[in-house]
């Protein structure tokens, strides 16, 4: 309004007539929290300073800042419930936890709160860390409280501790981690005090009658509810690397359709940089902790016909299972389901029965076991702890010695939780495919290509739709086994299944019966709204009643990750099997090459028309290389290259200059990556056996600015990119005319 021209005394505003006359008011405290993924990044520093570094943050809402603050610790999603006993740092001196206070670090909080248990006081943690002194007070008051609870750890807590933590912000969780007890006893005792969650509004400023709700312990109910047909939508929490707004998207068409259908949508999420978060996304938005005690709260107050947990990604799945078990009745996949899709022993015995190919695996509890099912399959094998999301703990072990580092190393296996380990398959195009599924019957909108090889998590790989170059029988065989898993589960809503091809082989990877962070991706290229529909399915509806068919369309969407390895300069910029992306963007073109070049322009690695490429490959990339040089000959760029390179290239009769690496003496890579030498970095990482790492050129690319690829596929598709770039872009087309030309 104001860039319009309109200024504050002419916006109405409803408590003072017109918004310059605002006041702030509001009897609530807000807290954000930062969220931070530092063990995603081997190598990198946990130090917080000018360079911001989180990947999300949280807002929490309460009567009072001990309450907030705590709050926004259960938001975060870090498996902690409060600010005790965090990692080993109750375990260490008091000069310990003063020497890690020195540095500013995402665990600072909680080191601060270790600190004040050992005896800190207020003036020292002040002059350590000049956090204002009012705060720390605050944590030292928590901190006293907590260990008069810890008092009655074998003994009955009294009532008005009990009340008085509620009131301070502890949750049921945490009070039940620090005595030892189990949490539905907590509630069950809570709940018998008439100690209840109550709810508050926050009017939006601006708006008549609009608001969004928090809860509180420290106040009486103000918020009234409606007699009409609702539905619950859990939100994805803050965003971190391998969940991110891709969930927001679905959470938020699932609310719109939820209101098409006639239902009141009740929207509880707490990243306030989302859209699920506007108070106009939903009819009622609960800006709580997606936790199972904050849920059942509002489940119970709001009594909706059921909770939609499939949209938010792997946070509501996480407490999907405990919230049935309270009685609450999830809409859509069954939990079991989804638990049957994590346990990979029940997931082969389902492939076998259903004749679909897996990689061959085994599971393991210790290093013998691992051992034995290293020696059945052979190596390479694909390991990683068991229930991850984002690929955390995933890595290619590629013999005995990495796989006995790898196993000592993992932490929490037990039976329960063992180690997954498969047979990596070398070589093998990965594709995946998302579904919309009643129970019945499926539907493919379509299969995404993956343009890295087998190896790299799907989350890091970029994709096209639709796929350049895999055969038609085998997306007919994807599409066949897609719909088979879909049908067999009984999955009702969405569902993404990730495959690789090897061998002329369609093997399946795993299944995962909820949203994806491809589901914007396929609906925007395609122009099918997965998520509406997927609600819609959910609601009860058949997918004949929706009249969806497979159409086809001309153009190409290519999505590609976009990685935060700038803002950790010291962490090596390569790609695997952990997810280290923090975004992604789309790029839509009538060609493949002219899409791949827009979306590598987009994540602003834009890749240059004309001049130099280093080539520097590992040995076994050697024969892959061949196609890359020739196709950056045939488009006129000079290519350098290291010496094993460029033996083999000119070896081939490719005409190139050799370059030196550092430890060879100057010039070298990196003077010439200063000096503007090079326009762009190819460079594949040596294997461990290498003496030298080489992990200084993609670092040097990055400081320079200089577009930097690591994988062959990749570079294979940028000079299709810069052949097409040099065609001429065409004009910009919108998006909506992309979609007028799908038959």
């Amino acid at each position: 309004m104001l860039a319009a021209g309109i200024t504050l005394d002419e916006i109405p505003y409803w408590r003072e007539g017109t918004l310059d006359k605002y006041t702030p008011s509001g009897d609530y405290v807000v807290v954000k929290f930062s969220r931070w993924d530092f063990e995603k990044f081997p190598g990198a520093e946990d130090k917080l300073g000018t360079q911001m570094r989180a990947v999300g943050e949280v807002m929490s809402i309460g009567k009072n800042y001990k309450e907030a603050f705590q709050k926004s610790i259960r938001s975060l999603e870090k498996s902690r419930y409060g600010l005790g006993f965090v990692k080993d740092f109750n375990k260490k001196s008091l000069d310990e936890l003063m020497e890690l206070l020195s540095e500013p670090s995402s665990e600072r909080q909680f080191i601060m709160y270790e600190a004040l248990r050992k005896g800190a006081n207020v003036e020292t943690l002040f002059a350590r860390t000049y956090i204002k002194k009012w705060f720390i007070e605050q944590m030292k008051e928590l901190v006293e409280l907590e260990e008069k609870i810890i008092a009655f750890r074998d003994k009955t807590l009294p009532d008005n501790l009990l009340i008085q933590a509620k009131k301070d912000g502890f949750a049921d969780r945490y009070l039940a981690q620090i005595l030892g007890r189990k949490e539905d006893e907590i509630r069950s005792k809570r709940i018998s005090l008439g100690v209840n969650e109550c709810w508050e509004a926050v009017p939006v400023s601006g708006v008549e009658n609009a608001a969004y709700y928090f809860s509180t312990y420290n106040a009486p109910d103000k918020v009234a509810v409606s007699s009409r047909r609702k539905i619950m939508v859990l939100g994805g929490g803050p965003n971190r690397i391998g969940q991110g707004i891709e969930f927001d998207y679905c959470c938020v068409h699932a609310a719109f359709a939820l209101r098409d259908e006639g239902f009141e949508s009740i929207m509880v999420n707490c990243n306030p940089e989302t859209v699920s978060t506007d108070f106009d996304t939903s009819d009622k938005l609960y800006f709580e902790p997606l936790t199972v005690e904050d849920v059942l709260s509002i489940y119970e107050k709001e009594k909706p016909e059921g909770v939609i947990c499939q949209f938010g990604g792997q946070t509501p799945l996480n407490i999907a299972a405990e919230l049935a078990r309270a009685g609450v009745k999830i809409i859509g996949t069954s939990p079991e389901t989804i638990d049957l899709a994590e346990d990979r022993d029940r997931f082969r015995k389902m492939m076998d029965k259903l004749g679909i190919p897996m990689p061959a695996s085994g599971m393991a509890s210790n290093l013998e076991q691992a051992l034995a099912v290293a020696k059945r399959i052979g190596y390479p094998l694909m390991v990683r702890p068991s229930y991850v999301l984002g690929g955390r703990g995933m890595e290619v072990v590629h013999d005995e010695e990495m796989l006995k580092r790898y196993v000592t190393a993992a932490v929490g296996v037990t039976p329960e939780r063992p180690i997954l380990i498969d047979k990596f398959l070398e070589n093998a195009i990965e594709a995946e495919a998302d579904a919309i599924s009643d129970g019945t019957d499926a539907f493919v909108p379509a299969v995404m290509e993956h343009i890295e090889l087998a190896g790299i998590h799907s989350g890091d790989s970029a994709c096209v739709i639709p796929p350049i170059s895999i055969p038609a029988k085998h997306i007919d065989t994807i599409n066949d086994y897609t719909k088979k898993i879909a049908v067999e589960f009984g999955v009702v809503g969405l569902m993404n299944i990730q495959y690789a091809i090897a061998n002329d082989i369609v093997y399946i990877l795993e299944a995962n019966p909820r949203a994806s962070r491809t589901v914007p991706l396929v609906s925007k290229v395609c122009n099918i709204s997965m998520a509406r529909l997927a609600a819609q399915v959910m609601l009860g509806k058949k997918l004949s009643d929706l009249n969806l068919k497979n159409k086809v369309f001309r153009h190409f969407g290519v999505k590609e990750a976009v990685f935060p390895f700038n803002m950790y300069p010291e962490v090596d910029p390569i790609l695997g099997p952990e997810m280290r992306s923090t975004g992604e963007v789309l790029g839509l073109a009538d060609s493949f090459g002219l899409a791949y070049y827009k979306a590598q322009e987009a994540t602003q690695q834009v890749l240059p028309a004309e001049g130099t490429v280093l080539i520097t490959v590992e040995e076994k990339d050697k024969s892959g290389i061949l196609e890359v040089a020739r196709a950056f000959k045939k488009i006129g760029f000079k290519i350098k290259a290291t010496e094993g390179t460029y033996k083999f290239l000119t070896e081939n009769k490719i005409t190139v200059e050799k370059i030196s690496k550092m430890h060879e003496g100057r010039p070298n890579i990196v003077d010439a990556i200063k000096n503007g030498e090079i326009q762009l970095v190819i460079n594949t990482p040596a294997g461990r056996l290498s003496k030298y790492d080489d992990s200084y050129i993609r670092k040097a690319a990055i400081k320079y600015k200089i577009p930097y690829i690591t994988t062959l596929a990749a570079a294979v598709a940028a000079a299709k990119g810069i052949a097409a770039f040099r065609q001429g872009h065409g004009r910009a087309k919108s998006l909506q005319s992309y979609h007028a030309e799908i038959k």
